[in-house]
């Protein structure tokens, strides 16, 4: 079955899969145990995170191995809540995933958030936020590396910059960025932390950087709970790790230097669907996006309708964002570029991986024409 919800989840890559079943079977034991076994998993686990940093370009001591995207933006959020004076306001681009608005919600109050400003294809303006620096008591910046409802890239890199010059922390959602782009640079933010399960890596395998100077900072699983001074409380998962170095490892090595060519495959994708499908357009078409992701607004008909016809003619797509996908609110992404609500109820997010072939995708375009004639109004079709 055609597989085009790549943004939601990805397979376990064939990389992953070698390295985590060698270490269940040879490497199992609890790297907390004194016991010479348990010892040598230790050995192993920072062995891996230092080949981590090797891939990533950073400082090992930075990278702390985390269960995902969801638990890292919580003990960030949590940590800068601890840390930051209490004066200071934290500064949030409004397309951020939801996880990450959940977690700034959860631990600071709405007069110390101050919203980004964005632009009509959800970039964050870098002059409006040179003013906010300068003009406001900023501790913390959060904007993302790309999008993952658009596929729109952020100018992290210039954002970065303008952070280390104010004195400002930059936190940096890389989730959908590692394993697709080269991830050269990254580390220039204070914080930055990914989802391994978008790149080939296990579920619930993950890791953050942190700031060489905040030595004290953990992730603790239940509230405060005690962690025995490891910066993540519980056992930790030494097969998990090696196994999501080995995707990252293999995506840079094998696969980004291949984006290029993606992009043509997805810009003919979008052309073609256009072209044949009358009153559909691209959100963000024209602006740097991922290479494998597009955005797409339907001519007619709700979105749900549109994926439940594809899934029967064997393509799968998704609604927007998985981790709402079952929600009847609105995506906050389209709402804060300024999309219609009528058009959000139209919107199909298709994304692919390395291994999506031309004729995929010109099948999908034939899937969406035919489904098109299946959801068609009575009347004449409203075009956008």
């Amino acid at each position: 079955m055609p597989y085009f919800d790549y943004n939601a989840t990805t397979p376990l890559s064939p990389a992953a899969r070698e390295a985590w079943l060698r270490a269940t079977e040879e490497s199992w034991q609890n790297p907390s145990s004194a016991h010479r076994a348990g010892t040598r998993v230790k050995v192993l686990l920072q062995h891996a995170r230092e080949n981590l940093g090797t891939v990533i370009g950073c400082d090992p001591a930075r990278i702390t191995f985390t269960s995902g995207a969801t638990e890292s933006a919580h003990a960030i959020a949590g940590h800068l809540a601890d840390t930051l004076p209490v004066d200071a306001k934290v500064a949030v681009n409004p397309t951020e995933h939801l996880c990450v608005i959940n977690a700034i919600r959860a631990y600071f109050p709405a007069d110390r958030i101050v919203w980004l400003t964005v632009n009509d294809d959800g970039q964050v303006v870098l002059d409006t936020v040179k003013q906010l620096i300068g003009a406001e008591s900023i501790g913390a910046l959060w904007v993302m590396a790309a999008n993952n409802e658009t596929g729109v890239l952020q100018p992290w890199s210039e954002i970065a910059a303008l952070c280390r010059e104010s004195g400002v922390s930059y936190v940096c959602d890389a989730a959908q960025w590692w394993g697709k782009i080269a991830g050269g640079g990254l580390a220039e933010a204070d914080w930055v932390f990914s989802a391994g399960h978008k790149f080939g890596a296990p579920k619930r395998m993950s890791f953050l950087l942190r700031p060489i100077d905040q030595p004290s900072f953990q992730v603790r699983p239940s509230g405060k709970e005690h962690t025995d001074g490891k910066q993540h409380g519980g056992t930790e998962d030494y097969p998990g790790a090696c196994s999501l170095v080995a995707a990252l490892a293999d995506a840079e090595r094998n696969k980004v230097m291949l984006e290029s060519d993606r992009v043509r495959l997805r810009d003919r994708f979008e052309v073609n669907l256009c072209q044949r499908l009358t009153g559909s357009r691209v959100v963000g078409q024209g602006v740097e996006r991922l290479w494998n992701t597009v955005l797409a607004v339907m001519p007619h008909g709700e979105n749900h309708r549109w994926v439940t016809l594809l899934d029967k003619r064997g393509f799968e797509v998704s609604t927007g964002s998985a981790c709402s996908s079952g929600s009847e609110s609105p995506s906050h992404v389209l709402a804060a570029m300024g999309v219609p609500g009528d058009q959000m109820r139209r919107v199909l997010r298709i994304s692919a991986s390395w291994t999506t072939t031309p004729q995929d995708w010109d099948d999908l375009v034939d899937a969406l024409v035919a489904v098109a004639e299946e959801v068609k109004p009575a009347d004449n079709v409203v075009s956008i």
